[in-house]
């Protein structure tokens, strides 16, 4: 079917329909009935909802006011590296006190602690320098722990253990 065929169906069909269409029973009674009655207004009802919402609006706007004023008031983040610093130094000593007696899996155990120790101590003048980059404080505390592993995998290596 191209265009002009298509064209002249649709007009044929249009033309066929019915000028005016009626409905099935007679609507007019009831139109006239509503148009005439006084307009009642259905009272609203005053439910507790609003109310309810307000409050855990307010609740809410409290929650980020507190927090935002302890995230001010918070530690401070010295005290923290220092914190940190401090517990790992003691699992560190608890270590190797824990291991002089038990020999060495490796000799150059100590030169590959020193190495850690190094990047422990620049890593520290880093955040001297940007105590709030949670970049390097991760690096800190990787450093730390592979610090603790290589003392642990040294003395007690995985093969002996049972």
């Amino acid at each position: 079917m191209n265009n002009k065929e298509f064209d002249s169906y649709i007009d044929n069909a249009v033309s066929q329909l019915p000028s005016e269409m009626s409905p099935g029973k007679d609507l007019w009674p009831g139109i006239e009935k509503a148009i005439s009655q006084p307009h009642s207004e259905v009272p609203i009802k005053h439910s507790n909802w609003h109310r309810y919402s307000a409050l855990a609006a307010c609740f809410c706007l409290c929650l980020l006011g507190f927090q935002l004023f302890n995230q001010q008031q918070g530690p401070n983040l010295e005290q923290s590296l220092n914190n940190m610093n401090a517990v790992f130094q003691q699992e560190k000593q608890a270590l190797l006190v824990q291991y002089q007696s038990q020999p060495a899996v490796t000799d150059n155990w100590r030169s590959q602690l020193a190495d850690l120790e190094q990047a422990e101590d620049a890593l520290k003048a880093a955040l001297e320098n940007e105590p709030e980059n949670a970049a390097l404080l991760r690096m800190l505390s990787q450093v730390y722990q592979q610090q603790l592993d290589l003392i642990n995998k040294v003395h007690q290596p995985s093969w002996q253990r049972i």
